[in-house]
């Protein structure tokens, strides 16, 4: 934990200080502390890179600890909320939702920007509720049927989130376009004040349900055995799981693989125990969205990549490797 807050840091200090205009360790402390800041450097850090780092490690943060718990609660390693689904509900609502504000959300219109992440909400459940019904076998949830329906339904949604774009006008298109496929750069305070309390609330929900969460790997009935309530809980922690994935994607767009992968990794280095796996998740996520873009803003400079893209050029091999091993293990 500590050597990934560390890491972080790191690589926020190198996002606030380089890119194509770098400015030294000393500016940019006096400028943060508004010690004779001056006006270039306002407008660098505190508009440009500081909302940018931010809302990469909030994403980060929210889709780690998001993957974690749906992983849980499906006892499938394999999920993911892109994976099954719920990126791409939330994605198809914010693009219906930006083609009816179009304008409104890069305006001073707050109460559209505020919105966002409601309307995410909306298709995130909607998909996954979608996806829940298609994946239930003899009442129970299947989770090699939920993996199955949750590509089918993904690839519908992304499809309506295409179409929906080509009807946009041209500077909208574009905006939508590259939201589509993963990116913060048009990070702003905004949008961080506009997801901040959706992670404010439920984050800590999870967290305090993090003991219930070690009960759901079990069987349904020894689970049950133990006084969990097992539909119950599983709803409630889905409900919270999509509103904060759908908070992400309501400012970021699609970025994917981000809750596949930190789980992982942070079940690699803690074990099971979700009071130590849920906090390490949400680090390691930050660590690889901030990475991802501060990798798509200067290795391919002067042409800025969306950080999705950098994150599904690692996601991709890593699922097929997964996918790998499940079968031959």
């Amino acid at each position: 934990m500590t050597i990934g807050l560390v890491l972080v840091l790191l690589i926020a200090y190198i996002s606030l200080t380089n890119g194509v205009f770098d400015i030294s360790v000393s500016d940019t402390v006096r400028t943060l502390l508004r010690m004779n800041p001056r006006q270039d450097y306002d407008l660098v850090i505190l508009e440009f890179r500081l909302p940018r780092i931010v809302i990469g490690a909030l994403v980060g943060m929210g889709l780690g600890t998001a993957g974690a718990v749906i992983q849980s609660l499906t006892r499938n390693n394999l999920a993911d909320p892109g994976i099954l689904g719920i990126n791409a509900g939330a994605g198809a609502a914010m693009a219906v939702f930006l083609f009816f504000f179009q304008g409104s959300i890069q305006g001073t219109s707050w109460g559209a920007v505020m919105a966002m992440p409601l309307a995410g909400w909306v298709g995130g459940l909607g998909a996954a509720l979608l996806i829940y019904v298609f994946a239930l076998r003899q009442g129970r949830l299947d989770p090699q049927r939920l993996l199955l329906t949750g590509i089918a339904v993904s690839s519908g949604l992304s499809a309506v989130s295409v179409f929906v774009t080509l009807k946009m006008n041209a500077q909208d298109f574009e905006m939508s376009a590259v939201w589509v496929s993963g990116s913060i750069y048009n990070a702003n305070w905004k949008y961080i004040l506009a997801m901040l309390p959706w992670l404010a609330v439920l984050m800590p929900v999870l967290l305090l349900r993090s003991r219930k969460l070690d009960l759901f790997p079990l069987h349904e009935d020894s689970s049950r055995g133990l006084g969990l309530e097992v539909e119950k809980e599983r709803v409630l922690l889905l409900l919270c799981s999509i509103g904060i994935v759908s908070a992400c994607v309501s400012v970021s767009g699609g970025i994917g693989f981000i809750g596949l992968i930190s789980p992982h990794i942070a079940r690699r280095l803690t074990g099971l125990a979700h009071r130590r796996l849920l906090p390490l998740s949400a680090v390691i996520g930050a660590l690889l969205v901030m990475a991802a873009d501060l990798i798509a803003k200067t290795v391919f400079a002067p042409v800025e990549l969306p950080a999705g893209i950098v994150v599904a050029l690692i996601g991709v091999p890593y699922f097929v490797w997964l996918m790998y091993r499940s079968k031959h293990s």
